[in-house]
């Protein structure tokens, strides 16, 4: 992203290509309420992108993870009927729900 002092140029950023990415839709006041709000979040990665992290290495959590599994340890189950029980709808012995992803 470069300098650090630098700022990102509100200008270039496509809020089309950007919404037709996220698929959402957006009235031309949002685009631009978004816009600004899409450059601070830059310009916030770009200061961190300048942070140097040479020395740093790399790690999958910031403390070290020890015996992070407990014992599998048998005990009393819901049977399928309890489980059931606050469903708002069942279908064949599962939760129903509504389809949340449309076919691609």
């Amino acid at each position: 992203m470069g300098n650090e002092d630098e700022q990102v140029d509100v200008e270039s950023i496509d809020m089309d290509a950007i919404v037709t990415l996220a698929r959402i839709e957006l009235r031309p006041e949002e685009c631009e309420k978004f816009k600004g709000h899409l450059r601070s979040t830059l310009n916030y990665v770009q200061r961190i992108m300048a942070v140097d992290v040479s020395n740093v290495l790399p790690s999958a959590h910031a403390e070290e993870l020890y015996n992070v599994w407990d014992e599998d340890q048998v005990g009393k189950s819901l049977s399928q009927d309890d489980a059931l029980a606050n469903a708002p709808e069942r279908d064949r012995g599962q939760v129903a729900i509504y389809r949340v992803v449309d076919e691609v």
